[in-house]
């Protein structure tokens, strides 16, 4: 693959073993934690950003096979890939529905919360605006964490087009998820929310707020007056 290897050694250069040790912790790559076994080699993001912004001519078949690297930055170099590709498309519904495709086939790579967190907004999200979004409540029924944490994180492309409804369906449904990473989500998400309309936001906790995770209370109200943050946490 043309480009291909070239940006492999280029990403592997910038490798440091101190901050990869940084990041394997930072990352919660630990046994039983939710990045189990991922492999760090301590590269940091403008790195990674100026590398990919040299290979832009990459294919998206070159984007996917290095997205299949057990390396983290790799991983993370190559969503960054697609997704700047994706947005350079914005004529071409078939390259942005290839990429998109991509995405989401290949979500069990997709697998920590800063790899969903850079890029799902600016592709699934972009390339589902004026389309059908059922493949987002299909996402929340998966019990796989990386694919609920997408169908989320990927409705902040709609709230920046003053569209809150999914963001605050799916938020419903995912009211009782157990893991601090959906909590987490959800709350910014709902904050995200607040920053457009507060009321909107405001209408979401006086139904529910009695049920939310004190972790998604807490990020949802996070740009409220002191005041207003104690009302709604003694709730």
């Amino acid at each position: 693959m043309v480009g291909l290897q070239e940006l492999q050694n280029e990403l592997q250069a910038l490798g440091s073993p101190e901050k990869a040790a940084f990041l394997s912790r930072f990352f919660k790559t630990g046994k039983g934690q939710y990045g189990e076994g991922d492999q760090f080699l301590g590269i940091t993001m403008p790195e990674i950003r100026a590398v990919v912004a040299k290979y832009s001519s990459l294919s998206i078949q070159g984007w996917q096979l290095l997205l299949h690297s057990p390396f983290h930055e790799f991983r993370m170099a190559a969503l960054i890939g697609l997704m700047k590709r994706f947005q350079k498309s914005k004529k071409d519904e078939t390259i942005q529905q290839a990429i998109f495709e991509v995405y989401l086939n290949n979500l069990d790579y997709i697998n920590n919360w800063d790899l969903v967190d850079v890029t799902c907004r600016d592709i699934v999200g972009a390339y589902l605006l004026h389309k059908d979004r059922n493949i987002l409540y299909e996402l929340v029924q998966r019990s796989h964490l990386w694919a609920q944490r997408v169908a989320i994180v990927s409705t902040w492309y709609f709230i920046t087009h003053n569209q809150f409804s999914d963001t605050i369906r799916i938020s419903e449904l995912l009211l009782t998820h157990k893991h601090d990473l959906i909590h987490k989500a959800v709350g910014w998400m709902l904050r995200e929310i607040g920053k457009r309309d507060e009321l909107v936001l405001e209408e979401f906790l006086d139904t529910h707020v009695k049920q939310m995770p004190r972790t998604a209370l807490r990020y949802a109200i996070e740009r409220f007056p002191e005041s207003k943050r104690k009302y709604y946490l003694s709730l």
